[in-house]
């Protein structure tokens, strides 16, 4: 089979589609120890009998929070450094009291989840999109939530909303950051010798790479450098990054002659200009297996042994030296999809 190579543009149908569908946005209310405040929240209090109530947390705009989470059970909630670790990151601080309507009154239940997930639209979208100073990739590895106070503070009274920015895996799981958000590649990629699985929706999970999957990611490059005048295209990146992944693919499977055989083909995602200029630098470079512009699927480490749509690589013929290994980095053809 001719190798062939991955288009900027196949990526961006693949990925960029898959990313939006899974860019998880939170919402917590947390039924543990709080960090405990007198501080009330800077919204207009409301006439409600229980308005005097001491918020939950003193954290505002420019705060970081951090806890741990025992399975599910939240416990040492407090605010800490932005420099060091934490899980969230706040942009802004609203008070429900003020939301209009009785909807928050003193008896009002907690918001179910799919009101969380209103009123982070309504509420914390706009306000940390201006916090993030236009330095925000939505289909980068933050996304926007929100934190409720835990059950017994609010049955007390206390409306504070907290909104802000998290990282999550490809499995919705805080990962926890250090250092401000605005100041961070914010890419939304994975890690070397990890294995991708595309599904159905195209949305993007890491498996074990004895599972099947559609990719298996060979390095992490960085494009700041390359690019540190500004915004490159899709063109530009895709010269630069079908040498870097084939290189790549090459140290991975030790040599020329390993990546010819294993009959896979280097393969690389780029950014698009509202990533770019959201703070997302970083791309992937990994080996799949084109088919009818598809993926096929693969089980198996490329290293270790492994199978193409269940069968073994095919046999391919031995070849003479290459004198000119640059000949192979032509133009490309139609891309893949998955």
């Amino acid at each position: 089979m001719t190798q062939s190579w991955r288009s900027a543009t196949a990526v961006r149908i693949l990925l960029v589609g898959a990313l939006v569908s899974t860019a998880g946005v939170g919402a917590y209310s947390f039924s543990s120890q709080s960090e405990g405040s007198s501080k009330q929240s800077q919204s207009r209090p409301s006439s409600d009998s229980k308005a005097s109530a001491a918020s939950f947390t003193t954290a505002d705009s420019g705060s970081c929070l951090t806890w741990k989470d025992d399975q599910g059970k939240i416990t040492n909630f407090e605010q800490a450094d932005c420099a060091g670790e934490h899980r969230f990151e706040v942009s802004s601080r609203e008070d429900l009291r003020a939301y209009p309507a009785s909807e928050f009154g003193s008896e009002a239940p907690m918001p179910d989840l799919t009101r969380q997930a209103q009123l982070r639209e309504e509420l914390c979208l706009n306000p940390t999109i201006q916090y993030m100073k236009g330095t925000f990739d939505q289909m980068g590895k933050y996304s926007v939530a929100s934190i409720l106070p835990p059950q017994d503070a609010w049955s007390k009274g206390d409306r504070t909303l907290l909104c802000g920015v998290q990282a999550t895996d490809d499995k919705g799981t805080l990962i926890p950051t250090s250092g401000r958000a605005a100041e961070q590649d914010q890419s939304r990629i994975f890690r070397p010798e990890e294995c991708v699985l595309v599904d159905a929706a195209s949305a993007t999970r890491v498996v074990d790479c004895a599972a099947d999957h559609q990719m298996e990611i060979t390095a992490i490059v960085d494009l700041q450098p390359v690019f540190p005048e500004g915004t490159p295209s899709l063109e530009q990146q895709d010269t630069h990054l079908r040498q870097v992944c084939t290189q790549a693919a090459q140290d991975y499977l030790g040599g020329d002659d390993p990546l010819y055989f294993s009959t896979l083909q280097p393969f690389w995602t780029t950014l698009p200009e509202n990533s770019w200029a959201g703070g997302s630098r970083s791309v992937n470079c990994a080996l799949v297996f084109g088919q009818d512009r598809k993926f096929a699927t693969l089980a198996g480490g490329a290293r270790t042994g492994f199978t193409i749509n269940g069968q073994p690589p095919a046999s391919r013929p031995v070849r003479a030296p290459i004198v000119n290994p640059e000949a192979l980095i032509g133009p490309h053809p139609e891309p893949a999809r998955p």
